[in-house]
């Protein structure tokens, strides 16, 4: 019984032998030719065909085992493992000494029987396991696609974890792209584990044509937070030290309240867009935020420091300051009649630049009832009052008169105002069709503010901006500073229509300001002619894999169009195109003086499946006003449950300073195991 006992250990070695760290069970049948037992040397051998199976179903063949005293050494010639449906190994000699076991003329694979072929193996003239490192080490190793008839990659030495390992310090696959303006890129990704909450991985990018790139990601996961910080550092061959670092982190501060704190800041304007680290963003945002939670209320704090990425062509394009702080609290109470309630607000708000800053608190009470009332006719009126009070520091403000650069001062104002709104849905049912038509109105009364009202432009108002979304608002205005400043009714209708298939609607509206300001029959900012609005609408249409909207202004008398912007989506079992397109002549900020250019953007995207893994993918953005291609890019992505890759190009004609568009080409490759990336 000693003798067997510790036969089923040897075997039970083997059994781990090139196992990859996984645990097995103790093996559950053993089946061999011969079986000899050396009493005097306690060498123990297996001659002819030896197979073991343990309980987890893993198996494995072999020939010519022999066991020494204590198990010191170990070998077995034609050894093939199967650790589990798709693990495999086998080796043509198999030795063990000491922590580490030798494999000779081996191969590996993690994706046996993935497909009826092997999709990937690794052919290696040795193969080392270190039990207590739990690494694979690969000398000589050729990596081998399609049961072994596609060489795809030589490296005369490869090391990675086994499967068992869920996280491990060490070199990650290289990635490598290419551009035009810095020449060939080789990422070197290194991973550093501190413990399964907490992780790093370091980058060394070499380039061709450009000093060293170093980029960092730190990961920390906590009970009830998570810490995440990116960033990258060059040091360039003209002297310069650029540099960006992104930071996002969320602390929970029980059921009832929540933390952010977010850093975004870059060396300068086109070190992002340069480096590949650009998402087309505007700006960068900087600050931190404190959310509180209630049955009826919330409350959120927040500040903002801004850095603006893009060129100053006036107003528009120019973030003008800091916000701190940012402080907002809503309280809506329960119905105290039918469904009556009351909502309360307040808003506190600091802008500060290099010259200028300032503050403004806002208290604001509504009473909001809505009815339904005979017929199906719907009824909501509100009455609602706000106190303002600003301070100002040579900041820049809109007055009636134009534009003041530089006003400092206080300055108040209480503005009631309330609303009376109506709507009436009706609807059909007729062979398996639905219909619905609802007019609707919203009269909205204002405080006619005086003439010598001072608003910030610059604190969170760019400007009116008349649209589908915003009618039937209570200030069309983008933000809280810049008061309507009179009385005004909007009015339109929505049609829809659908089934169990097909979902259409069609909606139309417009505006009346009876401020006399609008009646000039020369005034037309946002469409406004003699008091009425151009007309504003949006169609839409769906059916399973096909989408189209339209969102659209025209003028109320000729019906030329100011602004329109539409979308189309086909997509049906992996195939899809996408197609964009936007014309707009409205001015983004209407206090600007420079001259404002007409919007004008064609935009497409196609999805091709070539097979169940691989697909291709390409986008282009074309600029109509100005005649070029903005950006476009292709790609084609291949994965497979065992490996991936993907081979992208994209090309940017964006001209801002330093950066003269870029041409990138970007190739990625893994390999799968038990769904974990390599």
């Amino acid at each position: 019984m000693r003798y067997l006992l510790s036969f089923l250990s040897g075997c039970f070695f083997v059994m781990n032998v090139m196992a990859l760290g996984v645990n097995m069970d103790e093996p559950k049948t053993i089946k061999s030719d011969v079986i000899e037992y050396n009493v005097k040397t306690e060498e123990m051998n297996a001659v002819g065909n030896t197979e073991m199976t343990n309980e987890s179903g893993q198996h494995v063949k072999l020939n010519s085992l022999t066991i020494s005293k204590n198990q010191a050494d170990v070998s077995a010639n034609d050894i093939e493992l199967w650790l589990g449906y798709h693990v495999y190994v086998r080796a043509e000699e198999i030795k063990r000494d000491g922590v580490e076991t030798i494999a000779k003329d081996a191969v590996f694979t993690a994706c046996d029987g993935c497909d009826d072929y092997n999709a990937w193996e690794i052919f290696s003239k040795k193969v080392i396991h270190d039990s207590n490192e739990k690494m694979l080490y690969f000398h000589n190793a050729s990596f081998w696609v399609y049961n072994d008839t596609l060489p795809v990659l030589w490296l005369p030495y490869y090391e990675m974890p086994d499967p068992s390992v869920k996280y491990k310090t060490g070199f990650l696959n290289p990635s490598f792209n290419s551009t035009n303006g810095m020449g060939l890129q080789i990422n070197v990704p290194f991973y550093i584990n501190f413990s399964e909450r907490h992780d790093l991985t370091t980058t060394l990018s070499y380039l061709t044509k450009e000093n060293p790139l170093f980029q960092a990601e730190h990961r920390l996961n906590l009970s009830h937070s998570e810490f995440r910080s990116v960033g990258s550092f060059t040091h360039n061959e003209v002297g310069e030290n650029r540099w960006h670092f992104y930071n996002n982190d969320k602390i929970e501060l029980g059921e009832n309240a929540r933390a952010y704190v977010y850093v975004a800041r870059t060396s300068d304007k086109t070190y992002l867009q340069k480096y590949g680290f650009y998402d087309y963003q505007p700006y960068l945002d900087s600050g931190a935020k404190l959310e509180l939670f209630g049955q009826n209320s919330y409350a959120v704090a927040d500040a903002h420091i801004f850095q603006e990425l893009r060129q100053a062509y006036g107003n528009q394009h120019s973030i003008s300051g800091n916000i701190l702080p940012n402080i907002r609290g809503t309280y809506q109470s329960d119905p105290f009649f039918k469904e009556t309630y009351l909502s309360v607000s307040g808003d506190i708000l600091g802008v500060s630049s290099h010259d200028s800053a300032s503050q403004r608190v806002i208290g604001q009470a509504s009473i909001i009832s809505p009815w339904t009332i005979w017929g199906g006719n719907r009824i909501t009126a509100s009455v609602s009052t706000r106190y303002d009070i600003y301070n100002f520091y040579k900041t820049p403000v809109y007055e009636y008169g134009g534009v003041n650069d530089s006003y400092s001062g206080v300055k108040s104002r209480f503005l009631p105002s309330g609303y009376l709104e109506w709507g009436l849905p009706l609807y059909s049912i007729e062979n398996e069709w639905t219909y619905i038509i609802e007019p609707r109105a919203r009269l909205t009364i204002m405080q006619h503010s005086n003439k010598d009202a001072v608003f910030a432009i610059n604190n969170d108002s760019a400007g009116r901006f008349l649209s589908d979304t915003t009618l039937f608002s209570d200030n069309r205005f983008a933000g809280l500073d810049v008061w309507e400043n009179g009385n005004f009714i909007d009015y339109g209708a929505r049609w829809a229509a659908f089934n169990n298939n097909h979902n259409i609607e069609v909606f139309l509206g417009q505006t009346y300001d009876f401020n006399t300001e609008s009646k000039d029959k020369d005034f037309n900012e946002n469409g406004f002619r003699n008091g009425f609005s151009d007309y504003v609408g949006r169609v839409a249409y769906s059916r399973n894999y096909f989408q189209f909207s339209s969102r659209f202004r025209f003028d109320r008398v000729d019906a030329s169009l100011s602004h329109i912007e539409n979308s189309i989506y086909f997509g049906k079992s992996g195939y899809y195109l996408t197609l964009g397109h936007i014309w707009d002549t409205q001015p983004i900020d209407v206090f600007s003086t420079e001259d404002q250019k007409d919007t004008h953007e064609l935009s497409g995207g196609i999805g091709l499946p070539l097979t169940k893994r691989m697909r291709i993918a390409g986008s282009v953005i074309y600029n109509v006003y100005e005649h070029f291609v903005q950006r476009h890019g292709a790609g084609i992505y291949y994965e497979h449950p065992c490996y991936y890759f993907s081979l992208e190009y994209n090309r940017d004609n964006t001209i801002k300073s330093d950066y003269i568009g870029n041409t990138t080409y970007r190739f990625k490759f893994g390999m799968s195991i038990d769904g974990k990336h390599y």
